[in-house]
């Protein structure tokens, strides 16, 4: 089994869902974080029960080479879109797109089929755009 299917495992029986994993680096500091979901939320105290949880396990198996930080979160309320699965979860939600060319369009995702994703934007105007032409996406809350 490999790591991160330890991971999905172990967040399922903690009733969440693994949204999304990353390495970065810090202020020369090795971070690995786990974003979680679940229809309710999630809180603060749930993102340290995972952590006490994981974190023995992911001493024994290590996620990535060296010394690292484990970081549990959610993904925020306007989490990246990096898969079709994050694009399909957010249909009906507001979304703001960076295109390869440097466009951006913000909108409400409408749908997300044949790796074209459709978005009403502001103006009314109903945009499709493959995922390839995207740079970056997110969703979008209006403050």
């Amino acid at each position: 089994m490999t790591t991160k299917e330890t991971i999905v495992n172990i967040l399922h029986d903690c009733d969440v869902e693994l949204y999304d994993l990353e390495t970065v680096s810090e202020f020369e500091q090795k971070i690995f974080r786990i974003y979680i979901t679940s229809p309710e939320g999630i809180s603060l105290d749930k993102c340290a029960e995972v952590t006490r949880i994981l974190s023995p396990i992911l001493d024994l198996e290590p996620p990535v080479n060296g010394v690292y930080t484990l970081e549990v979160s959610s993904p925020g309320i306007e989490r990246p879109l990096k898969k079709i699965e994050h694009y399909k979860g957010s249909i009906g939600q507001d979304i703001k797109v960076k295109l390869i060319n440097t466009d951006k369009i913000i909108g409400k995702l409408e749908s997300m089929e044949d790796g074209k994703i459709t978005i009403i934007e502001e103006d009314g105007e109903v945009t499709t755009l493959s995922l390839d032409d995207i740079e970056k996406a997110r969703t979008y809350y209006k403050w």
